[in-house]
């Protein structure tokens, strides 16, 4: 194509743009138009209430939707053979349409079926397509575009890559990063639209080496599933776990410029609300807080805390003194606990077996035959009045709540040790100890969620106040209908539709109050809510506990879990997907694996391949797309205060604007972060814990000997660190060598 040519081009897909962004703004100022008139009204039924909060939640959506995809609005364009279609089709991140042309499509969004081939045609199957253009823009302006001609019969036909929309894809790889992830629904390859696009129900687990994609994989199908499963997502919501807060930063706002603003991200540690699990903890207390037997253990505490007297317990009770021996006690907490109700509600049990016990012991004292039903019923009801009566009761079967327990029982060694039993050993007790009122950590929300379980909540009398405000609704709905039906006036004025309440109960249900919420914001608020899919990044990280309370979350299992298990780090985490998937769905789960690296340029995946062949050599690493011309570099500091803050003066300068991040061992890590002053967006310290997941321009290893060395699973945590850079990777050795990294010389 000529220069000309070119220039008329690019002004025709300019004017194109320009009227797309014309209908987005329009769609706005209606959406805003429609927000405001119905904040306005006020008053009116309960049914137009209900219906104006269910538009002002359209509408808030809707608006928050539009604002979001600014930003590349329309990124792609699919030219069509003459005998497949007869339009050319544009490619966005979201839908819009000709109202006044019988609603024809203007703009395609991307997860639609007639936007696949945008990602999946080749020379080989092109199924239709023509030509590819993928646009290029920088917010309104169209800046330039890349054409891939499928048309084997074509005069201008290109070179078939394997890749789709190859020139793009290395534009958007070679670009900077800025410390917030990119959305690649320009340049989704087909491997991982295959997955993105897979059906929602089930158990799938996607294999990714570093560079694969796989977040970004993970989020593109959160956004998939909610447009071709809207009605149902919205209700349940999607969650999406991290593995920690700065990875939820990194990917933040990828979903919200895909259009998708009601996702919950969320790391484990913030799955149990209320609570700020922020507290810091050795490894090796993580890694046995994390283990399976720990639910039996938590089950013995609970079980610890419902007590009987040895031998007996003495009550006061109006000047005299009531006796309960061990085997009413006994009796009482066997049938409590055959009801298998968690502990608080079956508490109710257990207090009204005592009770009756108690109120026969005063009856004899009284004289059991001067009484009737009524006067047995009144000492019963003193009983339980009576302040001795509750101090003993609370004694025996106390009410609990999981932070309670969990805070007594590492805060005492005898406790902790009758509830571990020989469960764990005493080395490991120790490790669980801790002082009473200390800071939680992320570690403990999974037990204090089993806890939640195993004690539960009585709310016998939420219930019936449940029901009573039930009847009266129903009460109050089946007079409005009895109105309708002999006032033909009010339903001639609309005032209520008989069409819009089909029944009493339909109707009481509409006169509840309607959160304004989402559902993600109600289910950040409630830690019994269930998911309608659940997705989690590095769930190779997970340990047992984590896994059982993620379960509790998908009953339906329909779960989307991202990883790789070469980058386990964790001790406690997956050694293999079917160790860690088995105890809940057996081997009903399916596996696709992500095998092209975009991420890691050829010359550092060389580094790294050597790593992964010492952590498993039956472990491929996955291609690189790519090459830099750069190889790593390596080298010996005489003095690591004196020379660092040279090389990652030099790191940042490379990289022209754009991420240097500094991997250290944790023990470094205060004093490198000292050295180095304080980090900005440009320059991260972090481990290669927090690191996970994230990608910078230029990587600087410090100390690689003390990475391997720091875990069971070091060379894991080593093959991290090698694959965080898509550009530049140096290594800083201070101690010893490192083997796998011999090959930097």
């Amino acid at each position: 194509m000529s220069s000309d040519d070119f220039s008329a081009e690019l002004a025709r897909e300019q004017a194109y743009v320009t009227t797309l962004y014309a209908k987005l703004d329009a769609e706005r100022l209606e959406a805003q138009r429609r927000l405001d008139e119905t904040l306005r009204q006020t008053g009116g039924t309960p049914q137009a209430r209900t219906e104006r909060d269910v538009a002002t939640t359209l509408y808030t959506d809707r608006l928050a939707q539009l604002g979001s995809v600014e930003q590349g609005l329309a990124f792609g364009r699919l030219d069509f053979v003459p005998e497949s279609a007869e339009e050319t089709t544009y490619i966005g991140r979201l839908g819009l349409f000709d109202e006044d042309d019988d609603y024809k499509p203007l703009l395609v969004d991307w997860r639609a079926p007639v936007a696949r081939p945008f990602y999946l045609a080749t020379a080989a199957s092109p199924d239709g397509v023509r030509r590819r253009r993928h646009l290029r823009s920088l917010t309104r302006k169209v800046t330039g575009f890349d054409d891939e001609v499928l048309d084997l019969t074509a005069a201008d036909q290109g070179q078939d890559l394997g890749l789709a929309g190859e020139a793009a894809l290395l534009a958007a790889l070679e670009q900077r990063r800025t410390g917030e992830m990119s959305d690649i629904v320009a340049t989704i390859q087909a491997e991982q639209d295959r997955i993105i696009r897979a059906p929602l129900g089930g158990v799938m687990v996607v294999q990714g080496g570093p560079g694969t994609g796989k977040t970004a994989v993970a989020l593109h199908r959160a956004a998939y599933l909610l447009y071709t499963h809207r009605q149902q997502l919205t209700t349940r919501g999607v969650l999406v776990v991290g593995p920690n807060s700065t990875f939820l930063r990194y990917i933040g706002q990828v979903l919200p410029s895909l259009g998708e603003t009601g996702v919950l991200l969320a790391t484990i540690g913030q799955l149990y609300p209320g609570l700020q699990a922020d507290g810091v903890e050795p490894r090796e207390t993580t890694e046995v807080k994390g283990r399976l037997v720990l639910a039996e253990v938590l089950a013995n505490a609970v079980r610890d805390r419902q007590r009987v007297p040895e031998p007996l317990l003495e009550i006061e009770y109006e000047h005299d003194v009531l006796r309960l021996d061990r085997k009413t006690c006994t009796d009482a907490r066997t049938r409590a606990r055959r009801s298998r109700r968690p502990h608080n509600p079956a508490r109710r049990l257990f207090v009204s077996d005592v009770l009756d016990a108690l109120t026969r012991q005063a009856a004899r004292k009284l004289g059991a035959d001067l009484l009737d039903g009524q006067d047995l019923q009144d000492i019963r009801a003193e009983l339980a009045a009576d302040d001795h009566v509750i101090a003993a009761l609370d004694e025996l079967w106390p009410v609990l709540t999981p932070e309670g327990v969990l805070d007594d029982l590492f805060a005492d060694r005898e406790r902790l040790a009758r509830a571990a039993g020989k469960l764990l050993s005493p080395a490991d007790q120790a490790l669980l100890e801790s002082p009473r009122d200390a800071r939680w950590t992320p570690a403990d929300v999974p037990l204090l969620d089993e806890l939640a379980e195993l004690i539960g909540v009585d709310d016998t009398e939420a219930r019936v106040e449940r029901k009573r405000r039930e009847r009266e609704d129903r009460a109050y709905a089946e007079g409005v209908l009895d109105i309708l039906e002999q006032d033909e006036e009010i339903i001639d004025e609309e005032l209520l539709r008989v069409s819009d309440v089909l029944d009493a109960e339909l109707f009481a249900e509409r006169q509840q109050a309607r959160s304004e919420l989402t559902a993600a914001q109600r289910a950040a608020q409630d830690r019994t809510w269930t998911f309608g899919h659940v997705i989690v990044d590095e769930a190779q990280e997970l340990s047992a506990m984590d896994w059982r309370l993620l379960m509790r979350r998908s009953p339906n299992r329909s779960m989307t879990l991202v990883g790789d298990v070469a980058q386990t780090g964790a001790a406690g985490g997956a050694r293999s997907w079917g160790e860690a998937l088995s105890p809940y769905v057996e081997d009903r789960w399916r596996l696709e694996e992500l095998t092209v690296n975009y991420r890691t340029p050829a010359e550092i995946m060389a580094v790294a391949a050597r790593v992964l062949a010492e952590v498993s050599p039956s472990l491929s690493a996955p291609s690189s797309v790519r090459e830099t011309g750069v190889p790593p570099w390596s080298v010996r500091p005489a003095s690591l205060a004196a020379e660092l803050p040279g090389l990652v003066a030099r790191e940042l300068s490379e990289v022209d604007g754009g991420t240097v991040a500094v991997l250290v061992p944790p023990g470094r890590l205060e004093a490198v972060s000292a050295l180095l002053g304080s980090p900005g967006e440009r320059l991260s310290v972090l481990t290669v814990e927090r690191a996970k997941g994230l990608e910078f321009d230029a990587v600087v290893l410090v100390a690689p000997d003390e990475v391997v060395a720091g875990s069971p699973r070091g060379l894991n945590d080593l093959y991290v660190a090698l694959t965080r850079a898509t550009r530049r990777l140096g290594v800083v050795t201070t101690g010893d060598d490192v083997p796998a990294l011999s090959v930097l010389g």
